[in-house]
C-alpha cells in the first residue's frame, strides 16, 4: 500500500510539470507496477488493494452526494430525469448496436451495451474537482445524469446477472430488481424526509467523532447496498446527499477532502493493476470503434443536455466531454463475463476501451474548449469568456 502511494505521488508530481491530468498517471502506475507488465512487480494479485480501492469509489460518491443538495432535485428533477434517460438512450443503444454488429452473441451485447453506456462516476468526479467546475452551472446536469444512470445501473446488474448466467428464471429475475428498488426508494425517502433527524444523530463539535461517523455510515450502508443489489457507488452518494443537507455538512465536506484523494488515488492505482496491455492488440480495431462511437453518443446527449438547460457552447463541451470516462461498471461486467463463460475476447476489449477513455477523458475535459469553437455559437462564447476572465485595470491612485 505504501508502494502504491509513492509510485502514485511520484507520477503525478512529474506529470504536473508537463501539464498532465493525475488519474491517468495514477492508472499508468498500475499497469507499470502491476503483474501484467514486465519489470518490478509491486503487486501480485491486484484483488490486494480490493478493499481500499473500494474505499476510494465509495468517498469519490460521497463526496459528489456532498455538493448535490436537495433544492437541485426539488427544482431540477424533471430536466434531470430528462438529461439522464437521453444520455442512457442514447449511449446504451449505441452500444447494444455495437455488440450486435461484432456477432459475439447476445449476452455479450448485453454487457457491451452496459461497457459502452455508463460512464465512470469515479472519474467524472475526479476531474469535476481537478478541473474546479464543482460549481459551474453545468455540473449540476452532469451530477443529474450520474444519478440517473446509476439508478439504472442498479437495476440493469440485477437484470444481467441471471440472463447472462442463464441459472435463474424470469421470478428471480424479478425479484432481483424489486430488492434494488426498494433500498433505492428507502435512501430516497431518507434523503426527502428524514434529514433533521439524522442530522441530530450526527451533531457533535468533535472532529475526530465526525469523520468516524460519516465514514462509518458511507461505508456501512454502501456494503448494505450491495447485499441488496444495489451498486456501492449509488448508496454512498445517497448517503453524501443526505448528511450534505444537515447542519454538519460544511464541516464533512472539509474533512472528507484528504480521505478522497489518498483513497481515490489507490482506486486507479488499483484500476491499472487489473489491465493488462499485452492483450490489447488483439481486439484494438474494435476498441477504437468503440471509442469513437461514445465520443460522438456523447457530443450528441451534450448537446440535448444543452436544448433542455439553455446552456451555451462552452457549457455544452464539458458536459459532452466530462462524460466520456468509462471505468469501475465496466470492469465489473467483464469479471461477471468472465465467470459467466462468456466470449474470451470481451475482456482484453473491455480493458483497452475503458484504459483509453480514462486517459482521454481528463485531457478531453481539460480542452473542451476546442470542441465548443466548432459547435454553433462557439467562437462567440468564447471570446466573451476571455473577456470576462481579463480582469479589469486598477484606476490610478489606488495605491497599488
Amino acid at each position: 500500500m505504501g508502494g502504491a502511494f509513492v509510485a502514485a505521488a511520484i507520477l503525478a508530481r512529474l506529470g504536473g510539470r508537463i501539464g498532465l491530468p493525475t488519474i491517468p498517471l495514477f492508472i499508468l502506475a498500475g499497469i507499470l507496477l502491476g503483474p501484467n507488465t514486465p519489470g518490478f512487480v509491486l503487486l501480485e494479485d491486484p484483488h490486494d488493494l480490493e478493499m481500499l480501492s473500494a474505499l476510494g469509489l465509495v468517498l469519490l460518491l460521497f463526496y459528489l452526494g456532498l455538493e448535490f443538495h436537495m433544492d437541485d432535485l426539488k427544482t431540477g428533477g424533471k430536466k434531470m430525469v430528462i438529461a439522464g434517460c437521453t444520455y442512457l438512450v442514447l449511449n446504451v443503444g449505441a452500444g447494444l448496436a455495437f455488440g450486435f454488429a461484432l456477432g459475439w452473441g447476445t449476452s455479450e451485447a448485453l454487457v457491451l451495451a452496459g461497457v459502452l453506456g455508463i460512464s465512470s462516476s469515479a472519474i467524472v468526479t475526479k476531474i469535476l474537482v481537478d478541473l474546479g467546475r464543482i460549481g459551474s452551472p453545468e455540473t449540476k446536469p452532469i451530477l443529474g445524469i450520474i444519478v440517473v444512470e446509476d439508478i439504472f445501473l442498479a437495476l440493469y446488474l440485477a437484470a444481467l446477472q441471471p440472463v447472462i448466467s442463464g441459472s435463474d428464471g424470469a421470478g428471480e429475475t424479478a425479484w432481483q430488481i424489486a430488492k434494488a428498488f426498494g433500498f433505492l426508494l428507502l435512501l430516497a425517502v431518507a434523503a426527502r424526509w428524514g434529514t433533521k433527524i439524522i442530522g441530530r444523530l450526527f451533531a457533535t463539535k468533535d472532529d475526530e467523532l465526525l469523520v468516524i461517523s460519516f465514514l462509518g455510515a458511507a461505508v456501512l450502508v454502501s456494503g448494505i447496498a450491495e447485499q441488496f443489489g444495489v451498486a456501492d457507488a449509488i448508496a454512498a452518494f445517497m448517503v453524501g446527499l443526505i448528511l450534505g443537507n444537515t447542519s454538519s455538512g460544511e464541516r464533512i465536506r472539509e474533512l472528507v477532502h484528504p480521505l478522497r484523494d489518498a483513497f481515490a488515488a489507490i482506486f486507479f492505482f488499483g484500476f491499472g493493476l487489473s489491465i493488462a496491455p499485452g492483450d490489447l492488440p488483439s481486439v484494438i480495431w474494435p476498441v477504437l470503434i468503440a471509442v469513437l462511437i461514445t465520443v460522438v453518443m456523447n457530443v450528441g446527449a451534450g448537446l440535448v443536455t444543452a436544448r433542455i438547460y439553455g446552456f451555451g457552447a462552452l457549457p455544452t463541451a464539458n458536459v459532452s466531454t466530462t462524460l466520456v470516462a468509462r471505468g469501475e461498471f465496466a470492469l465489473i461486467l467483464a469479471t461477471m463475463a468472465a465467470a459467466a463463460g462468456l466470449d474470451d475476447r470481451l475482456s482484453p476489449f473491455i480493458a483497452g476501451y475503458v484504459l483509453i477513455l480514462a486517459v482521454l477523458a481528463p485531457l478531453v475535459a481539460g480542452r473542451s474548449h476546442w470542441l465548443a469553437r466548432v459547435l454553433p455559437g462557439g467562437k462567440d462564447a468564447l471570446a466573451e469568456h476571455a473577456e470576462a476572465e481579463v480582469p479589469e485595470p486598477e484606476p490610478a491612485g489606488s495605491g497599488r
